[in-house]
């Protein structure tokens, strides 16, 4: 039938060409968008209420489509687009916006919404600039987004926040159209009196200046793609207040800066009071499962760190604080930044964020925690300069710096600013409470406090503070955090001689714990890695950036703002007095049974302090060179031979001769006196001994350390270094102290990031690593300890100067002995099934050891050699003498076997010794133990590697 009726009717039969010729005709195109308008009146004017009349409302929406539809395509075609041009000379937006704010139809709504975008992307007839198209928009963006609006949903809201950024968008690219859309109505005195204060601080009467800016901030709190068109559309308007003094002063006026310093304080209010470090079950790193480590227990009060909804609240806490920083990056007004800051401080450090720590307790379940955790999350993610400088230096109760006062220059701007601030010192004085003042407890005083606590997670989550104040803001901590005292010439720098004994000392230490793997290779990686991050320091740029002074470039410097920010770094040290030192240092001492995640913090805290370029290591890291005391009689030192007297002291040849002789002072080795050392290699000597002991009464210690690295590079994905044969004739040597085995760069990885991500089903690894590898890996003799840790111990501490330190580590041989001694070999029928059996045997021996409970053993300090002169050359060691000590010492040794190992065991349930004494001490498990030691090694090597790159980047050591 439709056949037929096309045919009487002479139209054409194909639809689809009938439209395409339709859409290519101007006239026949306008006559239908005018058809279609009409249809769309006809329809409203005819509906007593739309939200009530599904039918009508149906009609109206199609025929929005199809006006939108026939925008659209026309926008695409070549000139002229007439219907264009009839919407904008018979504005069809202001009916289209009436019927979408009366119709409370969620489809229209967005209907029209499309159609607003359509005009605003044709760049015709100039809609933005149109106030009657501006008031028509803003009207139908407030209505449908208000309070007595209906719920729209998220795809619509993200439509209505695009297209509002793309108005913005405009804006900043043309300042011109902003009187469009911006209309500031200027309240006279008469008009202020009948202004309530408070409505008059959070700005209640400005909103109809700029409703376009004030939908955006109620959307900037939202996550995804709304809030992020909100944010930079937000962003756009503020730097476009640079070239407009009405909107500068607005924006001033305006509750802006309340409103961002609330809704991050909302934010802030929203997270967890009480918060425990925990790690996923399936995602918790080798180090920490290869130890003692437990998760933390949460419920309903107590929050884990790897919740979804924690961690979800916290990603958009720390969104809207980048919000602020990027408020403050674009912002070009000095007047608004000074406002935004002003409410920032006051509203939320003095009202919530530093009542929050002070408040904070490690008693009550976690709140300190919590609040530091935030506090370091903040200080991490920000970077402007001006909002560190004000967190920090109230927190850290810094002096105010009162800058002159400018001239009056009568500008309205500055004039706004200061009423707004006036408006903002009445209503805090209006409240009840007087705030905390951080000059009676400021953030120096918690962490310190927290640091003796007896928290482990307390302890944990301040040494990450310490550390993130230290590499992002190390000019904060040098008076506050930190007990320095300046340094002004050279002379405090350690000798070339010096310089080498220090090394040679720190790998020394390295080496006494042993190992099977190659070390050469990760202090290769080390010396980069560490090499990246004294580079990486904020206080390195000054030192290693060459001077160009001759193409007039000039240093970077700290862009602050503010009068009060604290002066550049200087040269200086740190006391060794200093109480976070020695805090730390009291941390370190019980390293073997602190858990593993205290350790990481606390190694990374201490070489913190040390990449700073201005902070000199003598007196606290190394020796000071004020202790530095040579022999006089030192063979090894051969005198140059003296000038020709008749040489004239002023010329070249003398000159070459007393650099020579200042050459040869500097590269003599110092003495090595344990009361010179400072604390912190005393530490580390009693903690090297500790493994010492450790390997004398825990059976197989060394090979369940070797176990022990290769379970780590298993869990790092990387195939185990290969052990290098133990069967190794007597006369074979054994690598020098230059090349000191290494282990593998990404086990030290792991342990310097517990966080790292980690493979799915890690804690069953981890028990699975435990029981493979206990297999039957025996030292070649029985004596190979014994002999490694009396050459050790010669190596850390030395009788002479001459010999310090270059003894080559050795490694263990069959004894020729226990060679000889050998059984039968055993035929091939039963070889298999004894293997297997010892195999067992030895899995479940090695399993029992790594359960057993043992605390921190007593090591004898060492005491110095008392020297007697009677004023005639001390009397050399003879080789038998020598051989004769070592066979004392061997004896002495043995004596100390005999109850060594009951000494480390824990004690009975009961708490009761066989004497009956009660023992307080805390055991851990010798795996915890094992983990401990690999970590000690690490941080060794990494304080040899920072000694030695900043030798040559920093040119730290005298040569004359």
């Amino acid at each position: 039938m439709d056949f037929w009726s096309r045919l009487l009717a002479h139209t054409p039969l194909s639809s689809a060409s009938s439209r395409k010729d339709f859409a290519k005709d101007p006239a026949r195109r306008l006559h239908r968008f005018e058809k279609e308008y009409s249809q769309l009146l006809h329809t409203w004017r005819h509906s007593s209420n739309l939200a009530h009349d599904d039918e009508a409302a149906e009609q109206i929406e199609i025929r929005l489509q199809e006006l939108t539809s026939l925008l659209s395509d026309e926008s695409r075609r070549p000139l002229p687009h007439p219907c264009i041009s009839f919407a904008a000379a018979k504005q069809v937006y202001i009916p289209v916006a009436k019927i979408a704010t009366s119709s409370y139809n969620e489809w229209i709504i967005k209907e029209a919404v499309l159609f607003f975008a359509t005009l605003i992307e044709s760049e015709e007839e100039a809609f933005v600039e149109n106030d009657n198209f501006s008031g028509s928009l803003t009207n139908l963006l407030v209505r449908i987004t208000g309070a007595n609006s209906i719920r729209l949903s998220a795809e619509i809201e993200a439509r209505i926040v695009e297209l509002a950024f793309n108005i913005t968008t405009k804006i900043r690219l043309n300042p011109e159209i902003l009187p469009a859309w911006f209309k500031s109505h200027h309240h006279g005195p008469h008009d202020a009196k009948h202004v309530d204060d408070h409505d008059k601080f959070t700005g209640k009467t400005q909103k109809q200046d700029f409703p376009l800016f004030y939908l955006l901030m109620d959307y900037i709190h939202h996550e995804g793609k709304v809030g992020d068109f909100a944010r930079t559309g937000l962003l756009y308007i503020i730097e476009a207040a640079s070239s407009s003094v009405l909107l500068e002063q607005w924006i001033v006026e305006s509750d802006l800066s309340t409103l961002m310093a609330t809704g991050l304080g909302a934010l802030y209010s929203q997270l967890s009071r009480k918060l425990v470090i925990d790690h996923p079950s399936n995602e918790v790193p080798p180090c920490l499962a290869l130890s003692d480590y437990e998760h933390p227990k949460s419920n309903y009060e107590i929050v884990s760190s790897c919740s979804p909804e924690f961690l979800s609240h916290v990603d958009t806490f720390l969104s809207h604080l980048l919000f602020w920083q990027d408020v403050l990056n674009h912002c070009k007004s000095v007047e608004v930044k000074s406002t935004l800051l002003e409410h920032f401080q006051v509203i939320f450090l003095q009202q919530l964020l530093y009542p929050s720590l002070l408040e904070s307790s490690d008693v009550d379940g976690g709140s300190s925690v919590a609040v530091l955790t935030y506090l370091r999350r903040i200080l991490e993610s920000v970077d402007h300069p001006d909002m560190i400088n004000l967190i920090l230096h109230y927190l850290l109760a810094l002096p105010d710096v009162v800058s002159p006062a400018p001239a009056d220059s009568g500008d309205i701007v500055s004039a706004a600013r200061k009423r707004k601030s006036l408006d903002l010192a009445t209503m805090m004085a209006s409240k009840s409470e007087e705030a905390a003042d951080p000059l009676l407890f400021n953030l120096v005083d918690l962490i310190r406090a927290c640091l003796r606590s007896q928290n482990h997670q307390t302890v944990h989550v301040t040494l990450q503070l310490v550390s993130t104040i230290l590499k992002r803001h190390h000019r904060y901590a040098v008076t506050t955090l930190l007990d320095t005292e300046g340094v002004l010439d050279e002379s405090h720098h350690r000798t070339a001689g010096a310089q080498a004994q220090e090394i040679d000392y720190l790998m020394a230490l390295a080496g006494t714990i042993g190992g099977d793997d190659i070390f050469n290779e990760l202090y290769e990686n080390l010396l980069r890695d560490t090499l990246g991050r004294v580079e990486n320091h904020p206080c390195s740029t000054p030192l290693i950036t060459p001077k160009t002074s001759t193409n007039n470039h000039q240093l970077p410097a700290v862009p602050d703002s503010l009068p009060s920010a604290p002066r550049s770094v200087r040269s200086h040290t740190l006391r060794p007095e200093d109480p976070l030192l020695n805090i730390m240092l009291d941390r370190l001492e019980t390293f073997f049974t602190n858990p593993v995640e205290t350790n990481l913090c606390l190694t990374e805290a201490v070489i913190d302090l040390a990449v700073c370029g201005y902070m000199h290591l003598e007196g606290w890291f190394l020796r000071s060179p004020q202790s530095y005391h040579f022999d006089e009689d030192d063979e090894e030192d051969e005198e140059l031979p003296l000038p020709d007297p008749s040489l004239d002291p002023e010329s070249q040849e003398y000159a070459e001769y007393v650099q020579m002789q200042q050459l040869k002072e500097c590269r003599r080795r110092p003495k090595w006196n344990q009361s010179s050392l400072p604390r912190l290699l005393k530490v580390l000597q009693l903690l090297c001994d500790q493994v010492e002991a450790y390997r004398e009464q825990v059976p197989r210690f060394d090979d369940l350390l070797q176990q022990r690295r290769e379970a780590f590079q298993i869990a790092d994905h990387a195939p185990p270094i290969p052990t290098p044969s133990r069967a190794r004739t007597p006369s074979s040597q054994a690598p020098t102290v230059a090349g000191t085995p290494s282990i593998e760069k990404g086990m030290f990885d792991e342990a310097r990031n517990p966080s790292r991500e980690r493979p799915s089903g890690l804690e069953v690894f981890a028990q699975r690593i435990l029981s493979e590898l206990g297999t039957p890996s025996r030292s070649g003799s029985p004596r190979g300890r014994k002999e490694t840790r009396r050459v050790a111990s010669e190596r850390v501490v030395p009788m002479n100067d001459a010999t310090l330190l270059r003894t080559p580590i050795p490694n263990r041989s069959f004894s020729p002995t226990s060679v000889a001694s050998a059984p039968a070999p055993i035929s091939w029928d039963n070889r298999g099934d004894i293997l297997n059996s010892q195999a067992k045997a030895f899995q479940a021996i090695d399993q029992s050891i790594l359960a057993r409970r043992i605390g921190i053993p007593e090591v004898k300090p060492p005491v110095d050699p008392i020297t007697l002169s009677y004023d005639r050359k001390p009397a050399t060691v003879s080789a038998d003498s020598a051989e004769g000590g070592e066979d004392a010492s061997d004896d002495a040794e043995g004596e100390g076997e005999g109850g060594g190992e009951d000494a480390l065991l824990a004690p009975s349930e009961d708490g009761e010794t066989d004497a009956g004494t009660v023992v307080e001490e805390k055991t851990v498990s010798v795996s915890h133990v094992l983990t401990n030691v690999v970590l000690l090694q690490s941080f060794l090597f990494e304080m040899a590697s920072v000694v030695q790159v900043r030798a040559g980047l920093f040119d730290e050591v005298r040569y004359t």
